[in-house]
């Protein structure tokens, strides 16, 4: 990982120093923001490997920053440290786009793998030779815009949605079991477990399907993971 550029955002002085200490000893070439707003502007800036990103800051909060990055297309991974026991701020950093994240308090050397990790798994996208644009039934899928549009109305799809159906759409007609995504696009090194694949796949059904509740495309396969169909199924109860 040597000269790997990685922006650590922490308002806490003494953590971020020794976050600091620890990643520069690891080889990266650390840049450190103590509050929101300067940590907004630098990702603008400058380009970054990777960041790590505090939820909780002065100025812009940590979810604002990297609801930003991803309306700008930077696909830039970011770990989030949050203090949160509530599971709904996760969920959320999860949904708008983060590649993952870690509860304070955490062990460095966890935190330096799971950034290590970030850094060694293929994009979320896709390789070059990656089909990027296709449709599932009346949804129109552009993975190089992070976009799928149905009826009109155009939703973008976070990176780690993009890179789920890719595969998705790679094996359509064939289940895809939960740990395929956790290895391809969260990497086999990743601290996360299935049920982040699940709650992936409910964000997903509310964009491509007329009724999530009981989907069509992109449906269950008991005890294994998901199946994508290009046509409906009508015969899902």
């Amino acid at each position: 990982m040597k000269g790997r550029r990685l922006l650590l955002v922490e308002d806490d002085l003494a953590l971020r120093t020794g976050l600091a200490d620890t990643f520069e000893e690891e080889g990266y070439d650390v840049t450190a923001a103590a509050d929101g707003d300067r940590a907004h502007a630098l990702v603008f800036e400058r380009h970054f490997d990777v960041v790590v990103l505090d939820l909780m800051l002065p100025g812009r909060g940590g979810l604002e920053i990297l609801r930003a990055m991803r309306e700008a297309r930077l696909a830039t991974p970011v770990l989030l440290l949050t203090a949160r026991g509530d599971e709904s701020d996760k969920v959320l950093g999860l949904d708008l786009g983060a590649d993952d994240y870690v509860t304070k308090p955490f062990g460095l050397r966890e935190l330096v793998a799971r950034v290590r990790a970030l850094l060694r798994r293929p994009s979320a996208g896709g390789g070059a030779d990656a089909e990027s644009t296709f449709r599932i039934g009346r949804a129109t899928v552009d993975l190089g815009a992070f976009t799928l549009t149905r009826d009109g109305a155009s939703h973008e799809l976070t990176p780690k949605e993009a890179g789920m159906l890719r595969i998705l759409f790679e094996a359509r007609g064939v289940a895809v079991r939960r740990e395929r995504f956790l290895d391809e696009v969260w990497g086999s090194d990743a601290f996360v477990g299935p049920r982040v694949v699940d709650t992936h796949v409910v964000n997903l059904r509310h964009k491509l399907e007329d009724d999530p509740k009981a989907p069509r495309h992109l449906v269950t396969v008991h005890r294994v993971g998901y199946r994508l169909l290009l046509e409906p199924d009508h015969t899902t109860p």
